[in-house]
């Protein structure tokens, strides 16, 4: 893997390594890592589709790694649903007030990575 490779790739692989393991989290148990209460079928059924849409997000991240013919499509989910969640988080820091340690380091992450993958859009062809 060549210097431009992994400077072009290592935000896809740092999202799957962190977003997976949400995923579990979000799906399966999320009041162990997050102040979150489920009570309802209808909760946990949410969460879980949270779960299998990072979980399908990160598939693709992946395969673009590894597969060139997948590495734009990957950058684009990638940036798009890193910036969604920062600017999401960032409206709720706003509205809503500041959430717990995790969520404003998550705001930072996504935001980081989403602005990080931009950056490599626009400096590779």
């Amino acid at each position: 893997m060549t210097k431009k490779d992994i400077i072009s790739k290592i935000h896809l692989v740092i999202s799957a390594v962190i977003v997976i393991p949400v995923a579990f989290f979000y799906g399966f148990n999320p009041s162990s890592q997050f102040d979150i209460q489920l009570q309802t079928t209808d909760e946990h059924n949410f969460f879980k589709a949270i779960m299998g849409l990072y979980l399908g997000f990160s598939v693709l991240w992946i395969l673009g790694v590894f597969k060139i013919k997948y590495l734009k499509l990957a950058l684009v989910t990638n940036l798009i649903f890193m910036l969604g969640l920062g600017f999401g988080r960032l409206l709720s820091l706003f509205i809503d007030g500041i959430p717990t340690f995790g969520y404003q380091f998550g705001t930072f992450a996504e935001l980081f990575l989403g602005f990080y993958g931009l950056w490599v859009m626009k400096n590779t062809k």
